[in-house]
């Protein structure tokens, strides 16, 4: 019997990485923006280290309900879909391995081969093949709700830990240059390992989440600024 080899895909991350990403980039984003536009303001250190504080908790129970919820309606979604999969096959399996070899006629095969792979997928597993090759559902992408919401809440606060450690060290006079240059070096690492990871390339990562976070926290940093001033 050959041996066979077992080949790692980056797909195996896509659920756990999106949410990693999202959760460490928004609390790095979010938080370092909230920081410079309240320093801005000519806040005392004190009132910005409160702010960031208020944001790190505010946002990462944010993420972990947006992305639970969100992501539970994804799965409520696909198990419909695989209930009535299931009611579809009780009722005519014909048909449905009719469909199925229909897919795979599509994808290349010869009809009669096509007919041939389809019953004797449909004899081991007939639901398990119809939820992958129909409906588009593999164990690999499938939605997981908790370690979703659990991935980006922790993520977000780590990456919101980042600024709001360089509010507690960093002189005052200096804070809103420092705050946005560590942020804008860590958004660049950040962006970079979750290129790599996914399979793309570094460079694109790193210009992408650097440009939307130094925009983000100009516009906080002039909005700050504007209302410090006009209070």
């Amino acid at each position: 019997m050959p041996v066979v080899h077992r080949e790692r895909h980056r797909t195996q991350h896509i659920g756990w990485l999106r949410a990693a990403v999202l959760g460490a980039n928004d609390g790095i984003v979010s938080t370092a923006s909230l920081v410079v536009g309240v320093a801005a303001s000519n806040a005392t250190p004190t009132g910005v280290l409160v702010a960031g504080i208020a944001g790190l908790v505010a946002g990462a129970m944010s993420m972990a309900a947006g992305e639970y919820v969100s992501v539970s309606s994804q799965a409520d979604t696909e198990e419909a879909d695989i209930k009535r999969e299931r009611t579809e096959l009780a009722a005519n399996a014909d048909n449905e391995s009719k469909e199925l070899a229909a897919i795979y006629v599509k994808r290349g095969l010869y009809p009669a081969l096509a007919n041939q792979v389809a019953a004797q997928l449909m004899a081991k597993d007939a639901l398990a093949v119809h939820t992958r090759d129909e409906l588009g559902i593999s164990e690999t992408i499938s939605v997981r709700p908790v370690q979703a919401a659990l991935t980006s809440s922790v993520t977000f606060a780590v990456g919101a830990a980042l600024p709001l450690l360089v509010v507690v060290i960093a002189p005052t006079t200096h804070l809103i240059p420092l705050v946005s240059i560590t942020s804008l070096f860590c958004l660049a690492l950040l962006g970079a390992l979750a290129a790599y990871t996914g399979g793309a390339r570094p460079l694109i990562g790193m210009v992408r989440v650097t440009f939307w976070g130094a925009l983000a926290m100009a516009i906080t940093a002039g909005i700050g600024a504007l209302f410090g001033t006009a209070v």
